[in-house]
């Protein structure tokens, strides 16, 4: 278990989330690249909001480092959006992927692991290879908001992530989806072409489906399971939430 410095107990960071509240998100991220400097990383999933912040790295020039979990399984058009971002903001997005090939994992646990245990196969090639790429920073950044799910109506600003034993930075964390939208027209920002076929949330290929007209955002996402999250933003004892 990680120790907390002085700059990272729970006080100061309820005390950084209420000066940061009203901040805009390049406040933030400069804030945070500021004070964390090379200790300090952002995953991105290559959603609208993760682009988003990218545009905002790389046109301010903020020193960000930047990684993605290739699960080896995302769609086509999230490969060539990640190679697109590359070229256009000048910057690398590095791979962090499972020590399991797809085939290591199928000859382990089976054919289509996603479709009979997905909650084993998000932690393998997600929440493993995740942990191990936060074990040496002392924060994170993600591109949650409260407005996107029940379990993330209540994050902040910045909070400690109890899961990761680090500080997690939500520099959208009180925008809309409309404002995501609305910055991706202002400035241009590339986005993944399956959002405007039906995908408004992008996972992994097995397990992301379009969603109908009038379903929950996120109905896409595992369909015709309970589950809605893939772990990587809650606790260790709820595998379930993203």
């Amino acid at each position: 278990m990680r120790e907390r410095d002085k700059g990272q107990s729970s006080e100061s960071l309820s005390v950084f989330a209420l000066q940061l509240e009203d901040q805009n998100a390049e406040h933030i991220l400069r804030w945070a690249s500021e004070r964390y400097g090379t200790r300090l990383t952002f995953a991105t999933g290559f959603g609208a909001e993760g682009c988003v912040l990218i545009d905002i790295m790389g046109r301010h020039n903020l020193p960000v480092d930047v990684f993605t979990l290739d699960t080896g399984v995302l769609f086509e058009e999230t490969y060539r959006l990640w190679q697109k971002l590359e070229s256009r903001y000048g910057i690398t997005i590095r791979s962090v992927a499972s020590d399991l090939t797809i085939q290591a994992q199928a000859e382990q646990h089976g054919d289509e692991l996603w479709e009979r245990k997905p909650d084993q196969c998000c932690d393998i090639r997600k929440v493993t290879p995740l942990m191990s790429a936060l074990a040496n920073v002392d924060a994170w950044v993600t591109a949650i908001r409260r407005e996107q799910t029940p379990e993330r109506a209540s994050a902040r600003v910045v909070e400690w992530d109890t899961k990761f034993d680090i500080v997690k930075i939500n520099p959208l964390v009180a925008w809309t989806k409309k404002d995501v939208w609305r910055h991706i027209t202002k400035h241009g920002v590339p986005y993944n072409p399956l959002h405007d076929r039906g995908y408004p949330s992008i996972g992994c290929q097995p397990c992301t489906s379009q969603i109908k007209p009038g379903e929950d955002e996120r109905a896409g996402r595992w369909r015709g399971s309970n589950k809605n999250e893939c772990g990587l933003h809650g606790p260790l004892d709820s595998p379930g939430q993203e």
